[in-house]
């Protein structure tokens, strides 16, 4: 167009016909452009209406909610079974914030229950399965053992989380495990550990009073 209108302009700049043509030319493309405009103006009216319209998109829950209390290191003193002792331990988000990883340390000095004492030590991944929609906690022990519990939801409620176990290896078939960890203030907990011989029912082996140190 811009070509064209400056070849009317040479060959026709004195002539008043050519004039009105350049100038025609001129109006139309003026009215081309404000019928486009016009045109449009309904389709941004619509897409701005419909943006305005479109609810908030929800938050998808947070299926590590009911642990997220435990995040931290956390000191305090065990009893149960092998005696007294001390406990250390702490949780953590690992590996993208995929797993929350317990790290566990309990030493039993020599006492009248247990003359020799003894250090025991565990590694756990807390992760979701999205497929069953729970945790899944997979606990390892320095004795050899491997625990896998699933969140009892219906014993789990308000500030109490309860894992049993599906599976544990290398022991008798049979055996089960239970832990329950109770959230008792902002910054302490309880963690209480059970077993189960095959076709009995659970008994308390240890119980932890933890407070986070940081």
């Amino acid at each position: 167009m811009a070509v064209l209108l400056w070849t009317l302009k040479q060959t026709a700049p004195a002539s008043p016909y050519g004039r009105q043509v350049v100038n025609g030319f001129r109006r139309k493309k003026q009215l081309e452009g404000f019928l486009i405009r016009f045109a449009l103006l309904p389709v941004v009216l619509l897409a701005s209406i419909s943006a305005a319209q479109e609810p908030p998109t929800a938050a998808r829950p947070d299926p590590f909610a009911p642990i997220r209390f435990m995040v931290g290191t956390w000191r305090g003193e065990t009893n149960g079974q092998p005696g007294k002792g001390a406990s250390e331990r702490s949780y953590a988000f690992e590996l993208g914030d995929a797993f929350l990883v317990a790290r566990n340390t309990a030493v039993y000095p020599p006492q009248p229950k247990n003359e020799k004492g003894e250090t025991h030590r565990d590694t756990g991944f807390i992760s979701y399965d999205k497929l069953r929609k729970t945790l899944v906690f997979r606990q390892f022990h320095s004795e050899g053992f491997v625990n896998q519990y699933v969140l009892d939801a219906n014993a789990s409620r308000g500030d109490t989380v309860v894992f049993v176990t599906e599976t544990i290896e290398n022991v008798m078939p049979g055996w089960r495990a239970r832990e329950t960890y109770q959230k008792t203030g902002p910054n302490t907990m309880v963690e209480t550990f059970e077993l189960a011989e095959p076709r009995k029912e659970f008994e308390v082996y240890s119980v932890c009073k933890l407070t986070r140190v940081k």
